[in-house]
């Protein structure tokens, strides 16, 4: 009951004209970035990471939020009219939403995908809504030992996980650990990895490193995989009101629900978020199929897009449960949340909803309220989004470099950290070209500091037995539970490269499949 009353409080704050505005504002730019290829949610927030200092916390939380949630929805529209998906998550929806496009079905295609978000978002946020303090309750009793054995679980997994490659994956982790190391140590007050330089003696901020990476790493390496010449998008005719027949109505209820309760939980491990969701969806759904139905699988079936959609927007929901319980974020879009917290001085974990509540309990308001406002903008508003298609690359990337740079100088307004974008961005070019993942290394980058304390507070308070980190129970339970989301994990991934191979098929002559994953 008290979770109830203050999800009401939640209301009360977000139903302000003023985060209304926000929230708009938010999902509005959320689906356009997730229109556009290979410009996603991570690449957005780490670009108007700047509004953080203007913006009081809930406007900016809520805003980035909408952006969350819009790029999800964003994606599917170019995955069916275009074939190439603007978010990776969005893959397995041009295997069959392409090909219903080009049958004539694209209405049908891009209205099963937006309703299924719509319910998906809605069921994953009210579990998010009674799951999160309950999981927040217990992690309040966690201690310094315990926090550092989740601290290893999140570099091991996220590390391991997110990228084709596991050594690709920790070392771009190590990087991102070696980064957060630079600067002044607190306990001796002496530099460390500053090689001298006295502009690297207060470390290099995370802003930085998230815009470089984020912005001008993956501009540069889009901008060079896209191909070249007019777009061509399959139209969309037709009133939105008469998209959906009722035999589509039928063949997608289910879907939607199945899809929802496969994303939400693999959405709350470190198991490969929404990609893996959506895989897992389809395989289900394929598997599920009988009949007719079972044959117009790789033909254009509306579950193989109502599912995969309803699980990315599922685990976009499960993904804030370990983010605002336990301070862990398991995708880069997570932790761009994560950064924009801590700009505030909030650190998300156990105490977070006791410190920070009213926020929140208004975050979580807010995604309600913003799904609602996708299902009304991506229906009757999608020949607006279409058109955003057609915005020149040239134009749109060299805006997005200097917004990047702007970004950067804005940070402590010194030259010296437009340099150091560019480098880290070149940086993130070559990651992103040879097949090293960027999320490992920012969050190795941000979870660095937290998990340096945390592990000197355990060994002062052990006087120095390295034995204490696993002999607690609490811990013992969580190296366990890394074992287990490990096994989960892998066999999550052998179910998904069941079906990557289809994708390769699915993308039009002359793409690459890095290309659309990009």
């Amino acid at each position: 009951m008290d979770n109830f009353l203050a999800l009401m409080d939640g209301f009360a704050v977000a139903m302000q004209p003023i985060y209304l505005l926000y929230a708009l504002g938010g999902v509005l730019l959320g689906t356009a970035v997730g229109v556009l290829p290979g410009i996603g949610p991570a690449m957005s927030l780490a670009l108007l990471m700047p509004i953080t200092y203007t913006l009081e916390p809930t406007a900016a939380i809520i805003v980035f939020a909408g952006i969350y949630y819009g790029g999800m929805y964003g994606g599917s529209t170019t995955s069916i009219l275009l074939n190439t998906p603007g978010e990776s998550s969005s893959i397995v929806t041009a295997l069959e939403g392409n090909k219903m496009a080009k049958a004539g079905r694209g209405a049908s295609a891009l209205a099963t995908a937006a309703i299924g978000s719509f319910v998906a978002g809605t069921i994953a946020t009210v579990l998010l809504s009674f799951l999160a303090p309950v999981v927040a309750v217990f992690a309040v009793q966690i201690g310094p030992v315990e926090y550092v054995a989740l601290m290893i679980v999140a570099f091991l997994t996220v590390g391991a996980l997110l990228g084709s490659s596991m050594l690709r994956g920790l070392a771009s982790l190590g990087l991102g650990l070696f980064i957060a190391l630079m600067g002044v140590d607190a306990l001796t007050a002496q530099q460390r990895y500053t090689f001298g330089s006295p502009f690297l003696a207060d470390g290099i901020d995370v802003v930085l490193v998230a815009v470089a990476l984020f912005a001008v790493g993956e501009a540069l390496y889009v901008a060079s995989r896209l191909r070249h010449g007019p777009i061509k998008v399959i139209p969309v005719t037709g009133g939105w009101t008469k998209w959906m027949r009722k035999e589509d109505w039928k063949r997608s209820w289910k879907p939607w629900l199945r899809g929802t309760f496969i994303g939400f939980p693999i959405g709350t491990i470190p198991a490969g978020g929404a990609d893996v969701a959506t895989f897992v969806s389809y395989a289900s759904e394929r598997k599920l199929a009988k009949g007719e139905n079972k044959k117009q699988f790789g033909k254009g079936a509306i579950e193989g897009v109502a599912g995969p959609e309803s699980a990315n927007n599922a685990a976009a929901a499960g993904v804030l449960v370990p983010l605002l319980t336990l301070g862990i974020p398991t995708t880069a879009t997570a932790a761009m949340m994560l950064v924009a917290f801590q700009r505030y001085q909030i650190q998300p974990g156990p105490l977070l909803f006791e410190t920070n509540g009213a926020l929140v309990w208004a975050l979580i308001a807010s995604l309600y309220v913003g799904n609602l406002m996708l299902l009304v903008l991506n229906l009757p508003l999608v020949g607006i989004w279409v058109k955003i298609l057609q915005i020149p690359r040239p134009y749109l990337y060299s805006g997005i470099l200097m917004f990047a740079v702007l970004g950067a100088f804005s940070v402590n307004f010194t030259p010296i950290d437009v340099i150091i974008l560019l480098i880290i961005g070149v940086l993130g070019f070559f990651m992103r070209r040879y097949g090293y993942p960027i999320a490992p290394m920012v969050v190795g980058l941000i979870l660095g500091p937290i998990f340096e304390n945390q592990l000197r507070r355990s060994l002062a308070i052990s006087q120095g037995d390295p034995v204490a980190l696993i002999s607690s129970p609490v811990a013992a339970t969580i190296y366990v539970a890394l074992i287990v989301i490990f096994a989960l994990s892998f066999w999550l991934r052998r179910r998904q490269r069941q079906f990557e191979s289809m994708v390769v098929d699915a993308t039009p002559s002359g793409t690459t499949n890095d290309e659309v994953k990009a």
